[in-house]
């Protein structure tokens, strides 16, 4: 069975109103969207760190151009029926109408949904000023209004990810964010119970979204559904767990010539009958 977009947005849009948590991981192709289709997920994310690796790039320094996230989010929604959202990273420039910009271009992929970050992509200055992240925030949910779908917009204060651990500073942002018209609310780098407390009970009614696999922080969906979380993603993690088994594989063969690696992985079967 295949959905229209706006079936699928509204379907996304649910998942953030009903009670309880979901989980949101995040592919970075088309066959690991395909994968993740198959074990029952409701929504997948694409991931910016995912898709540089894959591409061969350093990630968060600007180096994937807006056109190949974009064909990247193409090609994952194309491989799913499930919605499909996508890290934006900082909406590719720095004026609020580029992020308006690539909110109608994103909507145009078959997305359901976004985020733009207040990460500038420089290392001499990480942070937009504050009164320049709300205005692209405002700009990202005026567009994302005008379309003709559901699309869910989030908002990333990356504050505590960019030598910034300033967490009145994170949640005055995602404060700010929340009242411009940011749907989903999202601060990569908290690590504790209290920490993501009170950014929920800052920006509450709105849903939040928290990363596992960033930082050493250990909850379960169950922990982080007590806290009030609305919705988990997993980054870049997945494809770090991918690559790190390649990298594992592939360095038994070359520092000792042996291939045990292969005793475990998953069999040439299971894998091509996920694709059927």
């Amino acid at each position: 069975m295949s959905f229209s977009v706006l079936d699928k947005a509204i379907a996304f849009k649910t998942l953030h109103e009903r009670p309880g948590i979901f989980a949101i991981p995040n592919p970075w192709d088309a066959g690991s969207a395909r994968m993740l289709t198959t074990l029952g997920f409701e929504a997948l994310a694409t991931t910016s760190a995912g898709l540089a690796t894959s591409l061969g790039k350093p990630d968060g320094e600007a180096l994937v151009s807006r056109d190949e996230a974009l064909l990247n989010a193409q090609v994952i929604v194309a491989a799913t029926d499930l919605p499909v959202s996508a890290d934006l990273e900082n909406g590719y420039g720095d004026a609020p109408e580029t992020c308006a910009e690539t909110i109608l271009l994103a909507a145009k992929t078959g997305l359901c949904g976004g985020s733009i970050e207040d990460a500038t992509g420089r290392s001499d200055d990480p942070i937009y000023p504050f009164e320049l992240s709300v205005l692209r925030v405002k700009a990202a949910a005026q567009a994302a209004r005008s379309l003709a779908i559901p699309f869910m917009l989030t908002a990333r204060a990356e504050n505590l990810i960019h030598g910034r651990p300033d967490l009145p500073d994170t949640i005055r942002r995602l404060q700010a964010y929340a009242e411009a018209g940011a749907d989903v609310l999202f601060a990569p780098g908290l690590t504790t119970r209290d920490e993501i407390e009170a950014v929920v009970r800052a920006v509450a009614p709105k849903p939040v979204n928290f990363v596992m696999g960033l930082n050493k922080a250990r909850f379960s969906l169950k922990d982080l559904a007590t806290m009030g979380v609305r919705r988990v993603s997993l980054g870049s993690s997945l494809a770090r767990a991918a690559y790190g088994a390649f990298l594992h594989a592939a360095g038994e063969i070359k520092d000792a010539g042996t291939f045990t690696f292969a005793e475990g992985v998953v069999s040439y079967k299971t894998i091509n009958d996920l694709f059927r």
